[in-house]
Formats: structure tokens, sequence, C-alpha cells
């Protein structure tokens, strides 16, 4: 049978398929039209963003007189005293603290998640599935539930309000989704590979720094990102354990809200700064993040 009678079938069984609406709409549209709405999607669910941008970049009567948009057609309202403003009323502790507080919980995190991950995947020890199964199950235990005991805790121990204290309750809850996540991508790793070095001589610290963590860049970057976000922008823990020396970003800009029509001027600007590192975070991270989502999703 020749290749021009080939053709023609082919291209009947090719017509056979059913399509779905939306997948023939696409076709018609073409990429060039379906790209135009993606970026119209998007511009429109960055315009909180550019809006607060543009509110900490006004001064306050204009904010309390019109509309962020009407900047673009009086770009002379645009001044950067609200910036200054934020700096002087104290904000810079306030963001070296949550600093102090998120990066080394976030740190602290990936490490003790990836060590027990690798145990939980590839190394045998009298009751490590019941174990795993508590690690589980404390997944759906709610912080609000532990704060009073823990207060008391700290209270007794003497670092209630510091920022100790608030590193350590934010590991100790961040520690089961990372355990959990981190197991289930090291235990797709394929055997072979930790057989092989075990062969060679390597120990299983040898394995897990030099063969397993180095695999698992795309999880720990998503989970250091997930992380990262929680702890940044988290405001109930602040509220009950960091004291006013201690406080982060989000406790120093939830204070200003007592008087909001008179504070405008810095709690815009401030919302803006805490959004902006997590921002360049994310983007500077984000190839990483949708493998590092679909990790282990199939064991």
């Amino acid at each position: 049978m020749t290749t021009a009678t080939l053709e023609p079938k082919h291209a009947r069984d090719r017509e056979g398929i059913q399509r779905s609406p939306l997948a023939r709409i696409i076709d018609r549209l073409g990429g060039g039209l379906l790209q135009v709405v993606v970026i119209v999607i998007a511009l429109f669910w960055l315009m909180p963003t550019l809006g607060l941008f543009v509110v900490s970049l006004r001064e306050q009567e204009a904010n309390t007189s019109s509309g962020w948009w009407t900047l673009l057609t009086q770009p002379a309202q645009i001044t950067l005293d609200n910036y200054a403003n934020l700096l002087a009323s104290g904000f810079t502790s306030s963001f070296w603290n949550t600093i102090l507080i998120t990066v080394p919980t976030t740190l602290l995190v990936i490490g003790i998640a990836a060590m027990a991950g690798y145990a939980f995947a590839w190394i045998e020890f009298p009751g490590r599935d019941a174990l795993f199964l508590v690690v589980i199950g404390l997944l759906v235990v709610p912080i609000q539930i532990a704060l009073i005991p823990i207060a008391g805790l700290y209270g007794t121990l003497g670092i209630f309000g510091s920022i100790p204290a608030v590193v350590l309750f934010h590991v100790a809850f961040g520690l089961p989704f990372a355990i959990f996540l981190l197991r289930n991508f090291f235990a797709g790793i394929p055997r072979e590979l930790l057989e092989a070095a075990r062969m060679d001589g390597a120990g299983e610290w040898k394995i897990f720094s030099t063969v397993v963590f180095p695999l698992a860049k795309p999880a720990i970057a998503s989970l250091g990102i997930f992380q990262f976000l929680w702890v940044w922008n988290d405001l109930l823990v602040a509220l009950v354990f960091a004291d006013t020396e201690n406080q982060p970003m989000t406790k120093a800009l939830q204070s200003q809200m007592r008087q909001f029509q008179s504070n405008v001027d810095i709690l815009a600007p401030g919302a803006f700064l805490s959004l902006l590192i997590p921002l360049i975070l994310f983007f500077a991270f984000q190839r990483y993040f949708v493998q590092g989502m679909l990790a282990g999703s199939v064991k």
C-alpha cells in the first residue's frame, strides 16, 4: 500500500476525532487572540497591586479626595514623602524583624524536613510508618488550639515576646507539610541511584547530601516559596507571641489600622514594601514552582 493511499485515511481518522467545543473555539481564534485575552486577565489580576503602588506615591489629601487612577492624567501628584515618613516612623526595625523571623524559619523547616523526609523514604527503622501517619495527622491540627498552651510554655521558659519564640512556633507548625512534601518527592527517586552510591561505599549522610538533596531542588524551591510566604504574611502568631520591640511588618501595619483615615500615607507604602519582597522571591524561583507543586503527586 502506497503513501498516497494512506494519507487520505489518516486525514479521515484525524478529522473523525471528536473535539471539545472549547478546543474548536481556540483553534478558530488562533494563538494571537488567546495571548491577548491572557494578557488582559493578567492586567486585571495585577490591578490591585498597581493601585496600591499608585496610592503609596500620592499625598494623603489626594488619596482622600480622588481615586488613584487620576495619577494617569496628573503625574505631578507623585511624591516619595510617604516612603520617607514610613522609614522615619520606625518601620525599618519591623522590616528587619520580619527578615529575622522569616529567613531562619524557612531554612530550619527546609533543613529538618529534608532530613526527616529522606529518613521516612529510604531508611528502615522501627515504627517508621506509624510515625509518618502521626506526621500526616498533624497536618489537620489548626494553630489556634496551640496558642494558649504554647504561650504558657514560653512564659515558663522566659522567651515569650521574643523573635526565637515566633520562629520556633512557625517551625513546629511548618514541619508536617514540609516533611510530607519532601518525603513523597524523595520516594520517587530511583532506588538504583541510591544502591549504586552504597556500592561505592557512601553512607546515608553522603547519599543524602550528594545524591538526594541536589535532585530535590524543584521541591525544595517550591517548599521554600510556600514557607517564606506563610511566615512573611503571618499576623496571628505575631500578634500573640511578638512584643512591640520584636514585631514584624504585619503587626506594625495592623497597629496603624486604628486610625486608618489619618495613616493611609503610612499603610500604603508599608503594604507595598511588604508585598515587594515575596514577589521578587516568587519570580526568582518560578521555574521550580510548577515542578515542586507536582512533586510526589503520583506516589
